[in-house]
């Protein structure tokens, strides 16, 4: 009887299971978000599956989760997935399902935005560049052909999501879904079809029938059965929902900026982000998520713009390569623990908000707050001034220093627990160290093919100057154009060749020789260099590049490339000469023939006509390839690419994305960089530059999944002309972490990657001064500081210390002296 009475237990807990009991309900109202009915403060982040590996997932999701996070959010990319109308790629990292299910057995929530339009600074903003093709097609407006397409690929997707159960209702993570993307922005030059456009993408998404709610970004707006939700740096008492019942919820918070070759990197310091956050919950946000939680790479030809770089770092919490990013993952974690604390008060939506003073907010939440660790009520105390530090009487409840551009959190409204502007969390100092002994490569080459086009002949012909756009079909990166001129005796002998081109790039042949390249950052340029004409039929030969398709704008899909239009012209030096060949008769032929061929992947083109004698260097159109063993440990691996000018890079076959270190990084006119970064005042993509007269990027994530245990292949497309003898491997490290925690907080220190903390280089309770790599004692110090910190933290990949007197002995500093602990640790 037994076994029969185990057998009924087991099917009843199967059964169990898959009842409808285990289902999620998710729905809004009174500016709430419910889960099971009760209201919910969460936090998410962006981690977009296909900038990262398969193999990178769990890991980036699981330090999510250590952060604080309780959902991770994606787009979901269609010119990814369907490449070619109606052939679908859900394979390796563009496999959704997986991902979510990662998410999923992670224990968080996952928010989907379909659009299907991302933007992103992902290419064409994610619209397959075939839909721009389609006869009569006009995109993100009431346009029959358009929504035909939006329809069937969003239905698709829902229709995934559904088969594999992943909606909330049927016990899946997904809790949100997004329809359109940032619509709102640039729809008013679409006029009356715009306005029928967003409400028939209300009603697609309605039909769905998905059980959960769907939002729209930046559509203030939007129709009612959708939330409309906030983009940008910042979303406080600036906004509010649409819809009463609606909660406010911020969709991108962003942590920083994208880099576009030739400009520099951008920084946003940990407190700003942190004072935004706690700003968005103290004005009653609900939900924020950052854009970017870990912004990883643009593998392949993925990214947008144009003229973004292959690195979609982000500066955010989790690094390119899924370090952590040191101090800004910390300060988060510790304020989202804050926050978490305080939900079961903050839910409850009884606040006063009291002015203190000129740009001084006091924000009281109180109510049932049984069995919560923050008692029963909660204060945000924010000082919105840009550089003005206030000291704040609260009477009964005390007196407050708070900083300029900060925020206090305070448990029981006399108690601060958290301050954004007060950073106890290590920094981390980066390095990249060579692999391996930096061994040197051995390298074999090959030229680019190019005897059929520097002698005019493609594959197809017409009398006009095409756009790259159509006629490629975004196939690749490169078309050529080529056409012949007849000259006679009345062409002058100095003649120059003027090219106007939308494109990103140009190099120009003459009768087979190579006359010059030319680009514009940002693309769009005039290309004039002189040539010399034989007698007779000469050729001329035009390879236009594009370096990413633009991803935003109001009808960014016409945006012209390539030599479109022209003119294409021959100018005489006396200016009394023009010939324009702009209906001449021109070839076409779309890609390189070293792309056509598999050059780039060992397995699929033919092995035996690589040269290894007479190497060439700064050669334009040449391919390299060489062997190397895969770095040892298991730190993120990087090639430096200094040494190279343009191109395309993979290894064992997988696409490193461009490379194009000799765009040297400059700030726009009236910015420079600085190595410091004031956080205070209000923050934009003009605000704290640094790596001005560097390359905008000069490092190339090689993810560990691509290599091989034994011998890996490198193979680089050179397209201007590079020295490939330079190129080494680097591992990513950390190298120091240091810490500068205020008194009454736990400082955690760490290494990443496996390693250990090895020495403290440098300690102090007191007041130290300096920062990073370069702290020395101030005029009091508790001298059992050092001792403490090497016994606690040598040897140990990580550890944690309490900031407190009774932890390092007596400082001697005087009463008015803020204590602080600054330490300096070597991995």
């Amino acid at each position: 009887m037994g076994s029969w009475i185990d057998m009924l237990l087991v099917l009843g807990l199967t059964l169990l299971s898959l009842s409808p009991s285990w289902a999620t309900d998710v729905s809004y109202d009174k500016g709430q978000f419910l889960i099971n009915g009760q209201p919910r403060i969460l936090l998410s982040g962006s981690i977009h599956y296909p900038r990262s590996t398969v193999e990178m997932w769990p890991d980036l999701i699981q330090k999510a989760k250590e952060g604080g996070l309780d959902a991770i959010e994606t787009y979901v990319f269609w010119n990814a997935h369907e490449p070619r109308r109606r052939e679908y790629n859900f394979k390796g990292n563009l496999d959704l399902i997986s991902f979510l299910k990662t998410v999923q057995q992670a224990g968080l929530y996952a928010i989907l935005r379909i659009g299907p339009y991302a933007c992103a600074e992902w290419n064409y903003g994610g619209f397959p560049v075939w839909m721009h093709n389609l006869p009569g097609v006009k995109f993100r407006t009431d346009n029959q052909v358009f929504k035909d397409e939006m329809q069937t690929f969003t239905t698709l997707i829902v229709d995934m999501i559904k088969k594999e159960k992943l909606l909330a209702p049927q016990g899946g993570p997904i809790i949100l879904l997004q329809i359109e993307n940032e619509y709102g922005n640039i729809m008013e030059p679409y006029k009356e079809e715009g306005q029928r456009y967003i409400q028939w993408c209300a009603k697609l998404a309605e039909s769905q029938n998905t059980g959960i709610p769907w939002v729209m970004c930046q559509q203030d707006n939007a129709p009612q059965s959708m939330i409309n939700t906030c983009n940008g740096f910042y979303c406080d008492f600036s906004f509010k929902p649409n819809n009463p019942k609606s909660p406010k919820m911020w969709t991108e918070n962003w942590t920083g900026w994208f880099i576009g070759w030739g400009l520099p990197f951008h920084y946003r310091a940990a407190e700003d982000v942190a004072y935004a956050v706690a700003r968005f919950f103290q004005s009653g946000g609900v939900l924020q998520n950052y854009y970017m939680y870990h912004g990883g790479t643009n593998f392949g030809r993925s990214s947008g713009g144009p003229y973004i770089t292959t690195s979609y770092d982000y500066d955010a919490p989790l690094d390119e390569y899924g370090l952590l990013n040191q101090p800004k993952w910390g300060h988060l974690k510790r304020l989202h623990e804050i926050i978490k604390s305080a939900e079961k008060i903050l839910v409850q939506k009884s606040v006063t908000h009291k002015d203190i003073e000129s740009n001084v907010v006091l924000s009281t939440f109180t109510g049932n707050s049984t069995g919560n660790s923050t008692g029963n009520s909660v204060c945000f105390l924010s000082n919105a001034n840009n550089n003005k530090d206030v000291n704040v009487d609260l009477q009964n409840n005390g007196k407050y220093f708070l900083p300029a551009w900060s925020l206090s959190i305070l448990v029981d409204c006399n108690k601060e627990i958290y301050n954004t502007a007060k950073v106890s969390t290590q920094i981390s100092m980066k390095t990249k160290k060579p692999s391996n002994g930096d061994t040197e490569l051995n390298w074999v080459w090959r030229a680019e093919p190019m005897k059929d086009t520097l002698n005019g002949q493609g594959s197809s012909t017409a009398k006009q100057l095409l756009e790259q756009k159509a006629t490629t079909a975004d196939a690749s990166d490169y078309l050529w154009y080529m056409t012949r001129v007849n000259v006679d005796a009345t062409f002058p002998k100095n003649t120059t060749l003027r090219v106007n081109t939308t494109g990103s790039v140009l190099h120009a042949y003459v009768n087979k020789k190579r006359i010059g390249s030319d680009w514009r950052s940002g693309g769009g340029f005039v290309f004039e260099k002189p040539v010399i004409l034989k007698k007779g039929v000469n050729l001329i030969s035009l390879l236009s590049v594009t370096v990413g398709l633009t991803n935003y704008g109001s009808f960014f899909d016409l945006v012209p490339f390539g030599i479109v239009g022209g003119p294409v012209q021959l100018i005489g030096s006396t200016g009394n000469f023009n010939k324009d060949l702009s209906s001449n008769e021109w070839s076409y032929k779309i890609g390189l023939n070293g792309e056509n061929q598999h050059f780039y992947d060992d397995k699929l083109s033919r092995k035996n006509q690589w040269a290894s004698e007479g190497l060439p260097i700064n050669r334009p159109m040449t391919w390299y390839k060489t062997t190397f063993k895969a770095p040892l440990g298991k730190n993120p691996v990087v090639i430096d690419m200094q040494s190279m000018s343009k191109g395309h890079a993979w290894v064992n076959g997988h696409s490193l994305g461009r490379f194009w270190p000799t765009m040297i990084a400059q700030a726009p006119k009236g910015y420079s960089c600085s190595d410091t970064c004031d956080y205070r005042g209000n923050y934009d993509d003009h605000k704290c530059f640094s790596n001005c007269g560097n390359p905008s990027q000069r490092w190339y994530h090689v993810p560990r999944s691509f290599l091989n245990d034994g011998d890996n292949i490198l193979i680089l497309f050179e397209e201007i002309g590079g020295n490939p003898i330079k190129i080494s491997f680097q591992t990513v490290t950390t190298e120091k972490a240091c810490g500068n925690a205020y008194e009454g907080s736990t400082l955690e220190l760490s290494c990443q990657g496996g390693q250990t903390i090895s020495a403290i280089e440098f300690a102090s309770f007191g007041d130290p001064q300096g920062k990073c790599g370069s702290f020395k004692k101030g005029s009091c110090d508790a001298t059992n500081t050092l001792s403490v910190l090497e016994k606690s933290c040598v040897g140990k990949e990580s550890c944690s210390v309490n900031v407190l007197e009774a932890t390092f002995g007596s400082s001697s500093c005087s009463i008015n002296t803020p204590k602080r602990l600054a330490v300096q640790a070597a991995c």
